[in-house]
């Protein structure tokens, strides 16, 4: 899950346990998600980074930064943990547009409006204390940007109602409340997650959900794809002057 939940209470980035204690395998879970292609389309039609500048925060071990550098004038991943840096550094050494930097949500290392895009995936997944990272997104924005907020949508099942059942204090409502009153628009997307064998599969739900619902989750999904909902979440930096 995140790097960046409950930022306010934490005082900046907490550990991701997933891919912060099994990279090897949140490499394999990446290549799953998402199969089809749906949150990159979506993304496409509400930010889109075509020879724009972008920042992917929370960038992990750079999965994402050369999907986003085909299309995009530069990529900029920022990402807390040092293991993760030199990873994603190592993605992306023969790709001259993008630079991974080392720092957190709340105190990105870039200037003042400097890009069009920032990405942020599952990295604000608690809604509520993540003020401050967007405060310092919408800094990095010129006007006009897009900030692009990606999580997982708790209430599409099955994928939803383990994360329900794992985090019981997860309110998703309270989330999207949140969301919405800081200026956001939301989008809904279903997407498909695609395994090699069940085996690849239950090693997955074991780095995202507590042992007991995993095996639970394990259990009731027949074979090896998987139904997961997101919600996409875009605030756009303003154009002219607030009076």
């Amino acid at each position: 899950m995140s790097r960046f939940d409950r930022s306010v209470r934490a005082r900046g980035p907490i550990p991701s346990p997933n891919i912060w204690h099994w990279p090897h395998l949140y490499e394999v879970e990446n290549r799953a998600q998402d199969v089809d292609g749906v949150v990159f389309g979506t993304l496409s039609e509400v930010a889109d980074w075509r020879g724009r500048d972008v920042l992917d925060v929370g960038c992990g071990a750079g999965f994402h930064l050369p999907r986003f550098a085909a299309a995009a004038r530069s990529v900029t991943g920022v990402e807390p943990h040092p293991p993760l840096v030199a990873a994603a550094r190592e993605r992306v050494a023969g790709l001259a547009s993008v630079t991974v930097l080392p720092g957190s949500a709340e105190a990105l290392p870039l200037p003042d409006a400097c890009v069009d895009v920032v990405h942020a995936r599952t990295a604000y997944f608690f809604g509520p204390g993540c003020g401050p990272g967007i405060v310092e997104a919408m800094r990095v924005l010129r006007p006009g940007g897009v900030l692009a907020i990606v999580d997982l949508d708790a209430t599409v099942a099955p994928y939803g109602a383990w994360m329900r059942a794992d985090l019981p204090h997860y309110d998703p409502a309270a989330v999207e409340a949140f969301f919405d009153a800081q200026g956001f628009t939301l989008r809904r997307v279903r997407t498909r997650w695609q395994f090699e064998d069940r085996a690849t599969l239950r090693a997955v739900l074991g780095i995202e959900f507590s042992e007991r619902i995993a095996q639970r989750a394990f259990t009731e999904t027949p074979g090896v794809s998987l139904d997961v909902g997101y919600r996409i979440h875009t605030r756009v930096a303003p154009t002219g002057l607030v009076l």
